[in-house]
């Protein structure tokens, strides 16, 4: 339960600083404190990565059929300029999930943001139709702002079921997310619905299986809105990933790594075999991008640069 409310509270946070600044207009729920992704597992790593040196940047990015990102979150105890050049440094071409004040700041170090935070919270979004007008209204206000970033995609979240039926949800969310796709194609921002696992980290979350996901994405019929495939919470929920990646190719348009169990480093202390994940991700023609998600056990720096060179798969 511990990352669940590490993750939350970094989320909303996020949401609740850009209020304070008068960019968000919805107020942001206690379950949502975002942007304080420094805290929790991250904390417990910031003496290790306060000891790392930025290494000389890297010239390009990682050679490879798949770019290659790091979520903020994961390494809060390093600023967002001190992630940025570390993740530079190491081929790679951005960094995942930052809130509409930090947008600009990969730029300065010849990086991306490669996915925003959108309105949504983890446990309350679009499957309940109350909510509907305040997403959408930010919604319309935040994807012209994302596609001025040079963003590509934005985050939103199901929310929590809360004794409502998949099937209910589902119907929900798609009509929620439709009023948002005229917007998001007006603009080509992909808005992507992340997979979260309900077992350990995330309990009661609706979007919690493949299945579902891709069933939702089949339900609003844009091709501004895709699922967020996150590997580690997906081995959690049903394991089967190649398989899955492959059956839903066309459903996906973003990736998450950590390993399982634990969410730590892409090593051999960990049961995913992520050199051959990725290779089925580049096989399907896939060309977006693959973000670590994983807390440090070790160094930091070296447990992403061994994630890097594991999901490293050769241009064919």
């Amino acid at each position: 339960m511990k990352r669940e409310i590490d993750r939350r509270a970094f989320l909303g946070a996020g949401v609740a600083a850009a209020a304070a600044g008068g960019m968000i207009a919805a107020e942001a729920s206690p379950d949502a404190a975002r942007s304080q992704r420094a805290t929790g597992a991250a904390q417990e790593n910031a003496t290790i990565q306060d000891r790392a040196t930025v290494p000389t940047p890297a010239a390009t990015p990682a050679r490879g059929a798949l770019r290659q990102s790091v979520a903020r979150w994961c390494f809060g105890a390093w600023n967002l300029d001190t992630l940025c050049e570390h993740a530079k440094s190491c081929g790679l071409v951005g960094v995942d999930l930052l809130s509409e004040n930090e947008w600009s700041i990969p730029a300065k170090h010849g990086l991306v943001c490669t996915l925003a935070n959108g309105p949504c919270t983890i446990a309350e979004g679009f499957n309940r139709p109350q909510h509907h007008d305040r997403l959408v209204a930010e919604c319309e206000r935040l994807l012209p702002l994302v596609a001025d970033a040079g963003i590509e995609r934005m985050i939103v979240f199901s929310g929590n079921r809360a004794g409502m039926s998949d099937a209910d949800g589902l119907t929900h969310c798609a009509a929620g997310l439709r009023r948002v796709m005229p917007i998001a194609e007006r603009v080509n921002v992909t808005v992507v619905m992340e997979l979260l696992n309900s077992k350990i980290d995330h309990r009661d979350h609706m979007c919690d299986r493949s299945e579902w996901g891709a069933a939702l994405v089949r339900s609003v019929g844009s091709p501004r809105f895709k699922l967020l495939y996150d590997i580690y919470h997906a081995q959690i929920m049903e394991g089967d990933v190649i398989r899955t990646i492959r059956t839903h190719a066309d459903a996906i348009g973003h990736y998450h790594t950590a390993g399982v169990p634990g969410r730590h480093e892409l090593d051999d202390r960990q049961e995913l075999q992520y050199d051959a994940i990725c290779r089925a991700i580049a096989d399907t023609g896939f060309r977006g991008v693959v973000a670590h998600e994983f807390l440090p056990r070790g160094d930091p720096l070296e447990g992403l640069r061994q994630a890097v060179a594991r999901c490293t798969i050769p241009l064919s």
